[in-house]
């Protein structure tokens, strides 16, 4: 009788310990959320009409970080970073682990410099990428979307969702 008892109260026990641990599902994406996700976040759009949803780098901490450690770029996504003023922004590979498009972008939102398929970099000292162009914005994208969308410097870019983003 007691090993009866014991029994169940073990079989309790691990009945409700495992309800306890039990992950809850994550809500099903649906189009609609994801399209109005996608909606609301920054984008840039081409002069072909293609559109990059970007995630944004305002401050000096997230223009350090940038896409460090990615190991890929979903397709029509890219960063966005926002400089306080114009002026000329070299910008680095370190610990990037994908080729990038690398855009410089003016007050105009025209481009002023494009590094095409700039090289991922996990050593130490990693070269610098100057633009020899004044911006206020860089995008960076995968490598070759820039070509492959016929980007050339002088052509301007069109923002949306961006106007409460306030550079750092």
């Amino acid at each position: 009788m007691k090993w009866k008892t014991s029994r169940r109260l073990l079989s309790v026990a691990l009945a409700l310990f495992a309800c306890a641990k039990a992950p809850m599902p994550a809500p099903p994406v649906t189009e609609t959320t994801a399209t109005t996700t996608a909606a609301n976040a920054p984008r840039v759009t081409f002069p072909d009409g293609f559109v990059v949803t970007c995630e944004v780098a305002a401050n000096d901490e997230l223009r350090a970080q940038g896409l460090m450690f990615r190991s890929f770029l979903r397709p029509g996504t890219g960063m966005l970073f926002f400089f306080p003023e114009e002026g000329e922004y070299p910008f680095w590979m370190k610990n990037t682990r994908i080729p990038l498009d690398i855009i410089w972008i003016d007050s105009g939102r025209r481009i002023g410099f494009i590094s095409h398929d700039t090289p991922p970099c996990e050593i130490e000292n990693c070269p610098s990428y100057p633009p020899h162009a004044n911006a206020k914005y860089v995008l960076e994208i995968a490598g070759g979307v820039a070509k492959q969308h016929g980007l050339k410097v002088g052509d301007v870019l069109r923002f949306e969702g961006t106007e409460n983003v306030v550079a750092q």
